[in-house]
């Protein structure tokens, strides 16, 4: 039996590619049975009833290597997270956030720095604060047509999803990258909705050099779970030098003398407003376990 990726899922029908064309497919009872619903980049093995028409079963399920709830997709092994110079500003907060749930699961990020057109020194400030982080950066605009190219190059062979603030961009963006990027597989434009800012379906886009692009709809808040406070600091790539290394076993890296975390903070390795989040996020997690045990 043939196997493929499924694309989208519409109304109990799901569009899974394979190596001979995109078929139309119901799921078998058996996963509504077991409670598990085919999501927009699951693996599947198919059974083909009609080859001409392109219609066929999904008949199992390969394991999911990851599952995000938001939007409701399987498999994604990239983020690229969207932040603007101006109109909204950057909600470092947000993305610090993004970023600490990105090293939990274990999938590379972008961070993309949209309307650069706009700038008045923003651009250098986040490039500043996330220079020593590891994470890829590109700067995007528009309107001065700068950044697509290397933009497509970070989403070869890659499922990224787009993610960030509502309003910073991601629909420019990625009608940018359909336009020039994106297979051709019938009309893509009314499928996707493209130019509407509303995003209802998650839905998995080839791009002509390998992998894949989806949309999300944009954060106004996020919350990190399923985090102990004392594993914050492994979510910060700018730390992982530092971490046991310091004059106290179990450093948290606030109040501890002898702390080389914050010894390299002083010398200017690490970002002073990014480890001021990470303050927060520390004292956040830990009223949040002291509630939890009390």
């Amino acid at each position: 039996m043939p196997s493929g990726i499924i694309l989208k899922g519409i109304g109990g029908f799901y569009y899974v590619k394979a190596e001979d064309g995109v078929y139309e497919c119901k799921a078998r009872g058996a996963f509504r049975k077991d409670s598990k619903i085919p999501l927009p980049g699951d693996e599947v093995i198919l059974s083909v009833v009609d080859e001409e028409k392109k219609k066929g079963y999904i008949e199992e399920i390969c394991p999911r290597k990851i599952q995000l709830v938001r939007p409701a997709v399987a498999n994604i092994n990239q983020i690229a997270l969207v932040v603007s110079v101006k109109s909204p500003l950057p909600d470092f907060s947000l993305l610090d956030k993004l970023l600490i749930t990105v090293m939990q699961k274990e999938i590379n990020a972008i961070i993309c720095i949209n309307k650069i057109d706009l700038d008045e020194g923003y651009k250098d400030s986040i490039i500043d604060c996330y220079k020593d982080t590891g994470f890829e950066i590109v700067s995007i605009s528009s309107v001065l047509d700068v950044g697509f190219e290397q933009l497509a190059k970070m989403l070869e062979g890659r499922i990224t999803v787009f993610a960030g603030q509502s309003g910073v961009g991601k629909s420019t963006i990625l009608n940018r990258i359909l336009d020039s990027y994106v297979m051709e597989t019938g009309n893509v434009s009314d499928k996707i909705e493209r130019g509407k800012h509303t995003t209802r379906h998650a839905e998995l886009l080839e791009l002509k050099s390998g992998g894949f692009v989806v949309d999300t709809p944009g954060f106004s808040s996020f919350e990190l779970s399923d985090i102990e406070p004392e594993h914050l600091q492994n979510y910060y790539p700018e730390f992982r030098e530092y971490i046991g290394l310091c004059k106290f076993v179990g450093c948290s890296h606030i109040s501890e003398p002898g702390c080389k975390v914050k010894s390299a903070l002083e010398d200017g390795r690490i970002s002073k407003d990014r480890y001021a989040r990470y303050i927060t996020f520390y004292k956040a997690l830990k009223d949040k376990q002291r509630r939890k045990y009390s």
